[in-house]
């Protein structure tokens, strides 16, 4: 359904950067949610393999999607760029090498609806393209029902068991907009500083268990010069994530496990 305004239910915000190997999978991922109900934002980040050629051309039989075509920035900017284009009453975001079952999205979009979410949470895959069967990244079974995003991150903390991937999350943007939130660019694992902030931000969060998202699993090798350019953004990423986690258990003090935890996360 779309909202009240006229503007969709979803944003679905597709960072894209040479994958023409993957895209089509994706693509025809994001052709199967509701046209009349979502928005799919295609920021194509400076590309210069197919990807700019297939996405003109899926564009053209697709109008609920549109491109936005920047110079390489990064993952995080072109997230940022996605945000600040968004419409729809809720957003979430797609990385062009995955895919998602049809249906995925539309269903936390339903339980948001529901129960007054700010942050519905689902399951996915990872896929590992043959080379072995794919498993779920959660198997873990959290308080049913509406809670609080930091208990929610208290839980998985407590099991040392918390994946960060944004694509797994439903925002209710007008929500998301309120907190100010965007990517840090140039950061490598940018995911770890935004979920937790977001889970200690949401008040009404919810987790579905169902598997709907498909994490590829890429084989990737690099050379040497690449490979060192790569390392050192970890490091400097990780410095970074290290500082922003620090910060906010700075921010704790009147939760002083929710604290200890997120410094052990920081370690």
């Amino acid at each position: 359904m779309s909202t009240a305004t006229g503007a969709p239910a979803l944003s679905l915000v597709v960072p894209v950067y040479n994958v023409a190997a993957f895209l089509p999978r994706c693509l025809e991922s994001l052709a199967s949610a509701p046209a009349a109900a979502t928005e799919v934002i295609l920021v194509d980040d400076g590309s210069t393999d197919e990807c700019p050629a297939i996405l003109a051309e899926w564009t053209r039989a697709h109008p609920n999607a549109h491109v936005i075509r920047q110079d390489n920035g990064g993952l995080s900017a072109a997230r940022n760029t996605g945000i600040e284009q968004a419409r729809g009453r809720y957003l979430a975001f797609v990385d062009s090498d995955d895919y998602f079952d049809p249906g995925y999205h539309e269903r936390l979009v339903a339980l948001s609806e529901a129960h007054a979410l700010e942050l519905a949470i689902g399951n996915a895959s990872y896929h590992f393209e043959g080379r072995r069967s794919d498993l779920p990244l959660y198997s873990d079974q959290p308080p049913a029902g509406v809670i609080r995003g930091a208990d929610l991150l208290r839980y998985r903390l407590r099991n040392r068991n918390l994946l960060h991937m944004v694509w797994m999350h439903v925002y209710r943007r007008e929500w998301l907009e309120r907190q100010a939130l965007r990517f840090v660019p140039g950061l490598i694992h940018e995911d770890v500083p935004w979920t937790t902030r977001v889970l200690l931000l949401a008040k009404r969060a919810c987790y579905d268990a169902t598997p709907g998202y498909h994490y590829r699993q890429r084989v990737r090798r690099y050379a040497p010069q690449e490979q060192d350019r790569r390392l050192g953004a970890i490091i400097d990423s990780s410095i970074h994530n290290a500082r922003a986690l620090d910060a906010l258990a700075g921010g704790l003090a009147d939760d002083a496990e929710l604290q200890r935890l997120l410094r052990w996360q920081l370690v």
